[in-house]
């Protein structure tokens, strides 16, 4: 297929490196003129704009993948989607469920594949946590416990993701709707939501912290974290069944290694059955999501991780925003 790639900051420039090589990155847009330049220049005869809408019209661009801040995710899917071009866009994909129902809407009328870039769900260690809890060997579901967290950096507050009007929110909408998303996919809908959020640190109009609760119609719960005050950066995520548990731990990079860790219960309990799988090397998330996405558009399939499951994790952002005290 042919790319155009809307935003050429670090998660663009990702995009780009993970198209594998059947497909071509046509064209690019980026506000800042030379970042779009530098990243059109590592792909031969790729063009570069300043204005996002020279790549949602170019004739030649089939797929687009948006990358922008999150002021404009919405803007820019919905305009690739009026032109019945698929699309995939960066999570959260919108600032508030209320802002995403326009182009879920547009998107399901007019039958355009759209997918949401959760590429946590393609991390190897949750393929394999996944396939074993299909088997049903786990067991019932019982609770699911998880953080994810990072320190910022010098000047962090003055960034973006700081400004309300920009973001929509702070770490409860970057980091949390991974983990809300996560979550989601191995326990369903969560119809309780309780939680709070709050500004420890950084002077910021944003929160730096949110704590979650979230329960299915059956009580089973998920307890969530997300920080940027963590100093050092952290990933771990349990699935608890009634005969085994599930435990993810990093992501790769300054998260550490990728490692599943599998805990099965035996007859006599104590001290469990114990396996472990590491997953060292480059993070190959983004490139498996995007090859199941072009997947996904050859055979008619709908994605997972699609606009529903992102609307339905900004409810439960929504939610616990309207909570605030």
């Amino acid at each position: 297929m042919k790319i155009g790639i809307v935003g050429c900051g670090l998660i663009g420039a990702k995009r780009a490196s993970a198209l594998g090589k059947e497909h071509q990155l046509v064209s690019v847009a980026d506000i800042d003129a030379g970042r779009a330049e530098r990243l059109a220049s590592q792909y031969p005869n790729c063009k570069y704009f300043t204005d996002w809408r020279k790549v949602v019209d170019d004739e030649s661009t089939e797929l687009v993948i948006v990358a922008t801040t999150n002021n404009m995710l919405t803007d820019v899917s919905l305009a690739a989607v009026e032109r019945h071009k698929p699309v995939l866009v960066e999570k959260p994909a919108a600032r508030s469920a209320k802002e995403l129902e326009l182009l879920l809407q547009r998107a399901s009328a007019l039958k355009v594949p759209v997918k949401v870039g959760f590429n946590h769900r393609f991390h190897p260690a949750f393929i394999q946590a996944r396939n074993i809890w299909d088997s049903g060997e786990p067991g019932e579901l019982m609770y699911i416990r998880g953080r994810y967290g990072h320190g910022g950096r010098l000047g962090y507050e003055k960034e973006w993701r700081a400004d309300p009007k920009i973001a929509g929110g702070g770490e409860l909408l970057d980091q949390g709707v991974h983990l809300i998303d996560l979550s989601r996919w191995f326990a369903g809908d969560f119809p309780k939501v309780q939680g709070h959020v709050d500004t420890y640190f950084w002077n910021m109009p944003v929160e730096d912290n949110g704590f979650m609760l979230l329960k299915t119609e059956k009580s089973q719960a998920a307890f969530l974290h997300v920080s940027c005050t963590e100093w050092k950066n952290l990933f771990s995520f349990e699935i608890f069944g009634r005969d085994a548990k599930l435990q993810i731990d990093g992501l790769g990079g300054s998260y550490g290694v990728e490692r599943l860790t599998y805990y099965k219960m035996l007859p006599q309990m104590g001290p469990p059955e114990t396996t472990i799988w590491e997953y060292p090397g480059s993070d190959q998330s983004w490139a498996l999501e995007f090859a199941y996405f072009t997947e996904c558009i050859r055979s008619g399939r709908e994605p997972q991780g699609n606009l529903r499951d992102a609307h339905e994790a900004l409810k439960i952002v929504q939610s616990l925003y309207q909570g605030k005290e």
